[in-house]
This record gives structure tokens, C-alpha cells and sequence, in this order.
């Protein structure tokens, strides 16, 4: 208990005085977040959208992909992403690895199948005459895709807040790939893991409970907005 106390004091003391680490790192955690976030709604939504509204060969198998995708250890992602950007890979020329970028790239590969997934699940939930009586009142068939969004919009917004859940609190694939490098790559879970592991407890839940905030107050915009549409309906 009062490992929790000095930790929960640490992390006021951090904040409180502008530690520039603390802000360096919380700021770089809420940037590679966010943009993995909505680099995997870019991808995952269409793509969602398409796997339950199309009708293709291989269309299960796809969505099948994207449920096992939502379980998929991120550990396995960063050591993908890894040999795709390392020297020797793929994409090696790129010289990305050990830097932001490639943790927003594994990141993104973490959140793309948990938003497909959902997306999916989203669309399907809505009733199939809704697009019928769309097209029937003469929308064409952008107008109708928007209304059919518009309509399954909650659900998206928790896909949303399922997606940024995962990638803000994954160490693994970050650790991986972005070397956890001070002032460079160095997030929030890195952080708490490299002071756990120098047996710097106080300091290590500091971190976490800076990171429990951020995520509370990111999913607590996204449920006010939801919650807010709910009563409009």
C-alpha cells in the first residue's frame, strides 16, 4: 500500500513541478496513440465496411482474419514489423526502425484488425431495409453509406475507444520496434517497464498512473460524445 501511495505522490510531483521527461514522454505516448488510432480507423473502417456489405469469395475468411487479429499478441506484431524495417528487410532503406514512425506502424498493425472487426459487426447490426429505403428516397449510394454510418455511429465510437485502448497501453511491439531510447522513443509503458526492471517502483507506478489518466480522459470524451448522440436519438 504505500508503494501505491509513494507512486500516486511521484506521479503529482512529476506533473505538479513539469518534470520535461514526464511531459517529453506523455506527450510522445499521446502522439503515437493517437495517430496509430486514426491510421487504423483510415484502414479499418472501409475495410470494415466492405467486409459486411460485400459479397466476395474469401469474404469469412477475411473477417475471420480480422477476429483473430483482435487477440493477436502484439509481441508478434513488433517482431513483423522489426524484419520488415530492419536493414536487411523489406523496407530496411526506409530507415525507419527505432523511431516513432515504426511504432505507429506496429501500433496501427495492433488497433487496424480490432476496428475492422467491430466496424463490421457495426454495419451488420443495422437493420438491411435502412439502405433500401435510402436508395428508394433517391440517395445514391455515397449518400446512402454515409447515412448507413451515421446510423451504426455509436458502435464505431467504441471501436474507436476499443482501439486506442490497445495500442496506448502495449509495450511489447513499442519496445520492439522503437528501441525505447530516451528523449527519442521513450513512452509511458516503456518508461514503467525500464523502471520496474531498476527496481524504481514509485517512479514505475507514476508512470502507469499517468497513463491510466490519459487513457480515462481520452475514453471519457469519446463517451460523453457517445452518450450525448444516444440522448439526441
Amino acid at each position: 500500500m504505500d508503494v501505491l501511495l509513494d507512486g500516486l505522490a511521484e506521479a503529482l510531483r512529476l506533473l505538479a513541478t513539469g518534470d520535461e521527461d514526464t511531459w517529453a514522454i506523455t506527450a510522445l505516448t499521446l502522439r503515437v496513440s493517437l495517430t496509430a488510432t486514426a491510421v487504423a480507423l483510415l484502414l479499418g473502417l472501409p475495410l470494415g465496411v466492405g467486409v459486411a456489405l460485400g459479397r466476395f469469395p474469401g469474404r469469412r475468411v477475411l473477417l475471420a482474419g480480422a477476429n483473430t487479429g483482435m487477440g493477436l499478441p502484439p509481441v508478434v506484431v513488433g517482431l513483423f514489423v522489426t524484419v520488415l524495417l530492419w536493414r536487411s528487410g523489406p523496407l530496411g532503406g526506409l530507415d525507419l526502425l527505432y523511431t516513432p514512425t515504426a511504432m505507429i506502424v506496429a501500433q496501427a498493425a495492433i488497433a487496424t484488425p480490432i476496428v475492422v472487426a467491430l466496424v463490421a459487426v457495426a454495419v451488420q447490426q443495422v437493420d438491411p431495409e435502412f439502405r433500401i429505403q435510402m436508395q428508394g428516397l433517391g440517395a445514391g449510394r455515397l449518400r446512402s453509406l454515409l447515412a448507413l454510418l451515421s446510423e451504426a455511429r455509436l458502435p464505431l465510437l467504441a471501436a474507436t475507444m476499443a482501439a486506442f485502448g490497445a495500442v496506448v497501453s502495449e509495450v511489447g511491439a513499442a519496445q520492439m520496434v522503437g528501441g525505447n531510447l530516451v528523449g527519442q522513443t521513450r513512452v509511458l509503458t516503456t518508461a514503467a517497464v525500464l523502471a520496474t526492471s531498476r527496481g524504481q517502483f514509485a517512479l514505475a507506478i507514476a508512470f502507469g498512473l499517468i497513463l491510466l489518466g490519459i487513457a480515462f480522459a481520452v475514453n471519457l470524451t469519446l463517451t460523453l460524445v457517445q452518450q450525448r448522440r444516444t440522448a439526441d436519438r
